[in-house]
């Protein structure tokens, strides 16, 4: 198993890797851009074709339309750098999973701190991590990046938003978690 120390250094340099030959990572976006794909597979008028935008799509939805349409180029062209990285994330992920030897029922459903402070419905876990998810995602979409743009990326280019929303991001997410977590870990 790769220690954290190991993993973190690793992490970094892909980070490094990923800034000087391609481009900074965020992830927030592409949410948004299969949500176009979605849209646009049930309505084929969500993007269009247009020579008046610098990308050459055009979208009603201000949204998509943002940065000259490049937005509705990749819910049209959704084979892009950015939605392959996610893909391949997802992918990773689970490859990472089956490699280690697969994920253990109790693990995968209830680990023992949530048990210990929540209880043993799976069901609640499941809803809970929605909900948490789709706050995070909301939230990072109102602020216009996730934290692999803002934090991680941001920082790594020395942007001031960056450690300010790595501030912010641990201000809020350490006393949270706090008061969500006070029983301890069964050990």
């Amino acid at each position: 198993m790769l220690s954290w120390k190991k993993g973190g250094l690793l992490l970094g340099f892909v980070f490094l890797m990923a800034v000087v030959l391609v481009k900074p990572i965020g992830v927030s976006t592409q949410f948004v851009i299969f949500d176009g794909i979605l849209w646009d597979a049930v309505d084929s008028n969500v993007v269009v074709e247009s020579t008046e935008s610098k990308s050459g799509y055009a979208s009603e939805n201000a949204y998509l339309n943002k940065s000259g349409g490049k937005y509705a180029k990749n819910v049209s062209n959704p084979m892009n750098y950015s939605f392959v990285f996610v893909i391949a994330m997802i992918i990773g992920a689970g490859a990472s999973a089956l490699l280690r030897g697969g994920i253990k029922r109790e693990q995968k459903c209830m680990p023992e701190v949530w048990r210990a402070n929540f209880g043993d419905s799976p069901i609640k876990r499941y809803v809970m991590a929605f909900v948490a998810g789709f706050l995070v995602l909301y939230g990072a979409r109102l602020a216009g990046g996730c934290t692999s743009g803002h934090m991680m990326s941001g920082m790594m280019q020395t942007a001031m938003s960056g450690y300010i929303f790595a501030l912010g991001a641990f201000v809020a997410g350490i006393p949270l978690a706090i008061m969500m977590f006070k029983k301890q870990e069964n050990a």
